[in-house]
């Protein structure tokens, strides 16, 4: 008997996690005498817990899914839902019993960190009640800090955004005779490579982002200042990024300084405001022009700049896994 497969997506989206989709879709068709109909968790498994699902064999013989490889955003929706620790929960049950009602044999999971915990999860209830799905994980994040993974679909589409739309800040921070000081925000928590690849932004003509931190080590107020004073010196216009999760040598993030961060749907502290909080801290500082600017959800999702590279592994990862 054939058996089906089940996709979902969770986290935030990326410029690629639809062509990680296609790459499953596509596979699951073309393996005819081993698949019957591949499905798709509408909001991940938390939709899927609520009965949300679509036939995503109908959709391929009715729509050119290959669009999905320039469709921005998560095409099945996303969540942000985290399985219960104790594997006995009766949550569990209800899955396996609708993976059985459904002769589901694989269960492809896009997303991060924690949607990783949501494969690893339910892979050990699997063991536990002998069961041959098979479930895996499909990586996806801009941060690049998946364990095990020489880096992940979606972070070299968001390096290339940084690097092309910082040095667009750049020209126009230049621009004037006046000292100034343009502060960008960029994502990651607890890694630095998007932060990182604002390095790429640097050309012969231009030694910005002159200052770059990063959340790997600790950040020192009077160290900024110092070396922002450095940099006006050389410098008329100074442009700095700075990861979200900047945090002291004590663990506390720059953000908090503020006011205190909220918490999203996994118990995380939802990091934004660090940039804000060093404009006003340079205004008083240094009395010059100061503005911060928070690249936000586009650095993560935008499709515009794409890397074709990235959009091309984000497919092929999933052609072995069946």
């Amino acid at each position: 008997m054939l058996k089906n497969i089940l996709v979902g997506q969770s986290g935030g989206p990326t410029a690629v996690i639809n062509s990680s989709l296609y790459g499953v879709i596509e596979e699951g068709l073309r393996n005819k005498e081993k698949i019957g109909t591949v499905y798709g968790m509408v909001h991940g498994i938390e939709g899927f817990l609520a009965g949300n699902f679509i036939n995503l064999s109908e959709v391929a013989d009715n729509e050119p899914i290959d669009r999905l490889k320039i469709t921005p955003a998560s095409f099945l929706g996303s969540c942000r839902y985290m399985l219960p620790e104790d594997l006995g929960d009766k949550v569990y049950d209800k899955l396996f019993d609708t993976f059985a009602q459904m002769n589901i044999g694989y269960v492809f999971y896009i997303g991060g960190n924690d949607s990783m915990d949501t494969v690893s999860k339910l892979s050990r209830v699997a063991l536990l009640e002998k069961s041959d799905i098979r479930f895996i994980g499909v990586p996806k994040t801009i941060d690049n800090d998946l364990v095990m993974t020489d880096h992940t679909p979606g972070y070299g589409s968001t390096a290339k955004y940084v690097a092309s739309t910082l040095r667009e800040i750049i020209l126009d921070a230049t621009c004037y005779a006046h000292p100034s000081v343009t502060i960008v925000e960029l994502m990651g928590r607890h890694a630095g490579w998007v932060t990182a690849a604002s390095v790429l932004a640097r050309t012969e003509y231009s030694r910005n982002p002159y200052l770059i931190y990063m959340p790997e080590h600790a950040f020192d107020m009077e160290e900024f200042k110092k070396s922002l004073k450095m940099a006006l010196e050389q410098e008329t216009a100074v442009v700095v990024c700075v990861s979200e999760g900047i945090a002291d040598k004590d663990g506390r993030f720059i953000c908090e300084y503020a006011d205190a961060a909220s918490v999203d749907g996994f118990g995380h502290k939802m990091l934004t405001g660090c940039g804000k909080y060093l404009e006003n801290y340079v205004k008083a500082e240094f009395g010059i022009k100061c503005r911060s600017i928070e690249l936000n959800l586009p650095q993560r999702c935008s499709s515009l700049l794409a890397s074709a590279t990235d959009i091309d592994e984000a497919e092929k990862q999933e052609r072995q896994r069946l």
